[in-house]
Protein backbone atom coordinates (compact mmCIF):
# COMPACT_ATOMS: atom_id res chain seq x y z
CA UNK A 1 0.00 0.00 0.00
CA UNK A 2 1.25 3.46 -0.81
CA UNK A 3 2.46 5.67 2.04
CA UNK A 4 0.57 8.49 0.33
CA UNK A 5 -2.56 7.24 2.07
CA UNK A 6 -2.82 8.61 5.58
CA UNK A 7 -5.32 7.34 8.11
CA UNK A 8 -7.96 9.87 9.01
CA UNK A 9 -7.05 11.62 12.26
CA UNK A 10 -3.40 10.56 12.14
CA UNK A 11 -1.21 13.06 13.92
CA UNK A 12 1.95 14.08 12.11
CA UNK A 13 3.55 16.58 14.49
CA UNK A 14 4.20 16.56 18.22
CA UNK A 15 2.38 19.84 18.73
CA UNK A 16 -0.79 18.30 17.22
CA UNK A 17 -0.97 15.51 19.82
CA UNK A 18 -3.86 15.75 22.30
CA UNK A 19 -2.76 17.25 25.64
CA UNK A 20 -2.75 14.02 27.67
CA UNK A 21 -0.07 11.49 28.50
CA UNK A 22 -1.85 8.59 26.77
CA UNK A 23 -1.94 10.45 23.47
CA UNK A 24 1.73 11.40 23.85
CA UNK A 25 2.74 7.79 24.53
CA UNK A 26 0.76 6.58 21.50
CA UNK A 27 2.36 9.22 19.27
CA UNK A 28 5.86 8.34 20.51
CA UNK A 29 5.25 4.65 19.85
CA UNK A 30 4.27 5.40 16.25
CA UNK A 31 7.24 7.73 15.81
CA UNK A 32 9.59 5.03 17.13
CA UNK A 33 8.36 2.32 14.73
CA UNK A 34 6.31 0.46 17.31
CA UNK A 35 8.83 0.56 20.15
CA UNK A 36 7.00 1.03 23.43
CA UNK A 37 7.99 4.31 25.10
CA UNK A 38 7.35 4.57 28.83
CA UNK A 39 6.84 7.49 31.18
CA UNK A 40 9.94 7.12 33.36
CA UNK A 41 9.45 10.11 35.66
CA UNK A 42 7.22 13.14 35.91
CA UNK A 43 7.59 16.17 38.14
CA UNK A 44 6.86 19.88 38.39
CA UNK A 45 9.81 21.92 37.13
CA UNK A 46 10.34 25.25 38.88
CA UNK A 47 12.65 26.29 36.04
CA UNK A 48 10.00 25.73 33.36
CA UNK A 49 6.96 26.39 35.53
CA UNK A 50 5.13 23.27 34.38
CA UNK A 51 4.94 19.49 34.63
CA UNK A 52 7.75 17.65 32.86
CA UNK A 53 7.56 14.07 31.63
CA UNK A 54 10.84 12.16 31.20
CA UNK A 55 10.37 9.31 28.76
CA UNK A 56 12.28 6.12 28.06
CA UNK A 57 13.31 7.57 24.67
CA UNK A 58 15.73 9.82 26.59
CA UNK A 59 13.76 13.02 26.02
CA UNK A 60 11.67 15.20 28.31
CA UNK A 61 8.30 16.62 27.24
CA UNK A 62 5.96 19.29 28.58
CA UNK A 63 2.82 21.13 27.58
CA UNK A 64 3.15 24.80 26.65
CA UNK A 65 0.68 27.54 27.61
CA UNK A 66 -1.51 26.60 24.63
CA UNK A 67 -1.60 22.88 25.60
CA UNK A 68 0.77 21.78 22.83
CA UNK A 69 3.49 19.23 23.57
CA UNK A 70 7.12 20.22 23.13
CA UNK A 71 10.54 18.74 23.88
CA UNK A 72 12.55 20.35 26.67
CA UNK A 73 16.05 20.98 25.39
CA UNK A 74 18.21 21.47 28.47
Amino acid sequence: MSSAFVKEGKVGHLRDVAPNIGALLFFLRIENNGTVIRDEKNYFSEKHGRDVYEMSDGLSYALDDENHWYIILD
